[in-house]
């Protein structure tokens, strides 16, 4: 444990960034999920939402330092990567 004050107040400001973090990440990981469903299932709208939603969020996450820019980057290309190779086996 630290004795220094600004060290003690470093470690509270660590834990309340990771927790908004672990938030940030778990729920694109359930947005993520969500359009993988939406593109299984075969529904335009309910995919074009999520996707909408997903890129929002990954976007929110890159502008703090939840996410680095290229790996947000990284993960909506995969993401309409595979969302695209879901619709085209549903139709």
């Amino acid at each position: 444990m630290p004795n220094i004050k600004s060290a003690k107040k470093r470690v509270d400001i660590a834990a309340r960034n990771r927790k908004v973090n672990v938030e940030l990440k778990s729920r694109v990981r359930t947005l993520i999920k969500n359009c993988l469903k939406a593109a299984k299932a075969g529904e335009e709208e309910a995919l074009k939402l999520a996707l909408s939603l997903t890129f929002k969020t990954i976007d929110k996450g890159s502008k703090g330092s939840t996410y680095h820019k290229n790996k947000a980057a990284r993960l909506k290309s995969r993401l309409v990567k595979k969302t695209r190779k879901y619709s085209e086996a549903a139709a």
